[in-house]
């Protein structure tokens, strides 16, 4: 199968400052957060109303990360991940929700979302979120720019192909449209078929940091990967946690 151009930002290998939006509309949360992550160094902008935040997500690119708070007007958050997505972007999203919401962090990870924080939140802990979506775009443009036709990394398992230079995968004819966590998720299981991890395992070394509370997280991914696969490749293990199947 010939291989098209990738589709997303994140594919594109650039240098420069790291460039951060972030829909918040409560000023004192929104000056916070521009203080706090323009410290990572990156260029962060802020916007409080969800409808010129989607535009801006969409048009003012390229964007490293979106910080996306959940309660905005205009636009609710999760309608901004739902418009996102359903458009292609593969954008790394980082929700903001309000403690104890677990419903809105579970919708929000099954429309997309990457990974989500409480409010409040730890300052801390932000950045090494925001720092670990960071790392993982910075790596999928390091792997576009070295890769060649001769060189680029690929897994096939039956009917499904996985690019990682491109960052691209397909079922069949078929591309899956994925968002960054997911394919990193995808590749890690298919890079070691038969091998079973934890939650806890995978949280470290997909999402690169260790955190106890967060199974939604792994959990949800799961669901939208098996979703997009079919039956057959992700199996449950019990009492440990998930294995890919390989496919002949």
């Amino acid at each position: 199968m010939p291989l098209p151009a990738p589709t997303s930002a994140l594919a594109e290998a650039r240098s420069g400052p790291r460039r951060l939006l972030v829909l918040e509309d409560e000023p004192d949360i929104a000056a916070l957060l521009h203080l706090h992550l323009s410290e990572l160094p990156a260029e962060v902008v802020c916007v409080a109303d969800g409808r010129e935040g989607l535009r801006r997500a969409l048009e003012g690119g390229p964007w490293d990360a979106l910080v996306l708070d959940l309660r905005l007007p205009g636009l609710g958050g999760l309608e901004v991940c739902r418009e996102l997505r359903e458009r292609g972007q593969r954008l790394p999203i980082l929700m903001l929700t309000a403690r104890g919401s677990e419903l809105d962090r579970v919708l929000g990870l099954e429309l997309g979302a990457d990974d989500y924080l409480s409010k409040p939140f730890s300052i801390l802990e932000l950045q090494a979120r925001i720092r670990a979506l960071l790392r993982r775009v910075a790596h999928a443009g390091a792997l576009v720019a070295a890769a060649t036709p001769q060189a680029s990394e690929q897994i096939r398992s039956g009917a499904l192909l996985i690019h990682r230079g491109q960052r691209q995968a397909w079922l069949g004819e078929a591309e899956l449209v994925l968002t960054p966590r997911e394919f990193d998720l995808l590749w890690h299981f298919a890079s070691q078929p038969k091998k079973a991890f934890s939650r806890a395992e995978l949280l470290d070394q997909v999402w690169g940091y260790g955190h106890d509370g967060y199974d939604h997280t792994v959990n949800t991914h799961i669901n939208r990967l098996r979703n997009k696969l079919g039956l057959g490749f992700i199996h449950t293990v019990w009492g440990i946690g998930y294995r890919f199947e390989a496919k002949e």
